[in-house]
């Protein structure tokens, strides 16, 4: 399935926003911004600003401050990804096609990368364009889901701990939910809050995230086995190799896709009082369960 024909129109505006808020590559020191752009500005998809950005779009038509929050999570995401490639962790030289930031930089460098755009990222929420009352809900909800408990540091935690052992589905369904669910959750919630969406709608696009980024990485645990590393822009086979807790790994691919399918079908559920108002959201749940690559 190809992307949705709104998609790149929302990564033009993204890619916009995120231009306006990075430190110019000249600005010193000048080494930490060229690793943070090089990193950011390396290929992603933008999938989290933008299913922030279309939540949103759902209860209003003033969007910036869901860019500007898309683009926060964002920061987060591409700091996640500089660490996670690390020589102490993943170990791996490529990421979205070109070396990793650590291969380009230096791991000393690299560290530091990612930590500035953590930082940028909180800096970024602080100044949104959103009421006092609803940018500290966005602080808070990113805050939770990108830390240990049940967020995405914790899941990370419990993903190295967990390789080479034996996992049962509940460790299993721990380490997805957290390490890459709870930051999609709180993009499609940052995107409501910013929306000025009612507290039930912003509970109800909770569990529409929650569905959809927990599908999101079954689905990447089946392209590391199904995919090459030209058409994933990162090494594939690494889970298996590293013998990495994944829904293939435990369960075998057609019962993992079918597991995906239910996901996304209960993500929709969700979706169902919106009618056309969320018909962004239903394509991108659709595409993030059938993407190739």
């Amino acid at each position: 399935m190809s992307q949705p024909d709104f998609f790149s129109a929302d990564q033009a505006v993204i890619e916009a926003t995120l231009e306006k808020l990075l430190p110019a590559e000249s600005t010193p020191p000048a080494t930490i911004h060229q690793a943070m752009r090089y990193s950011v500005f390396a290929g992603g998809k933008r999938i989290r600003p933008v299913l922030c950005y279309e939540s949103a779009r759902i209860f209003s038509q003033q969007l910036d401050a869901a860019a500007t929050v898309g683009c926060a999570l964002e920061f987060i995401h591409t700091y996640s990804l500089i660490h996670d490639d690390l020589p102490a962790l993943d170990n791996d030289d490529l990421r979205r096609g070109k070396p990793t930031c650590h291969k380009k930089f230096g791991v000393a460098m690299a560290i530091l990368a990612g930590d500035a755009l953590l930082t940028l990222s909180f800096e970024t929420l602080a100044n949104a364009n959103v009421p006092p009352d609803r940018r500290v809900r966005i602080i808070a909800e990113i805050g939770r889901a990108a830390g240990t408990v049940n967020g995405m540091v914790g899941g990370q935690v419990a993903d190295v701990q967990a390789e080479g052992k034996p996992v049962d589905a509940a460790a299993l369904e721990y380490i997805h939910r957290s390490k890459t669910a709870a930051l999609i959750r709180a993009s499609v919630v940052a995107g409501a809050l910013a929306g000025g969406a009612p507290d039930q709608d912003v509970a109800r696009l909770g569990r529409f995230g929650e569905a959809i980024g927990w599908a999101f990485q079954v689905v990447d645990d089946l392209l590391d086995v199904e995919e090459s590393s030209a058409a994933l822009g990162k090494t594939a086979g690494k889970d298996q190799a590293q013998k990495k807790a994944t829904y293939p790994a435990l369960f075998g691919i057609e019962k993992s896709r079918a597991f995906a399918q239910e996901l996304a079908a209960r993500a929709h559920r969700e979706l169902d009082c919106y009618g056309d108002r969320a018909a962004h959201l239903r394509q991108l749940a659709d595409y993030l369960v059938v993407r190739r690559a």
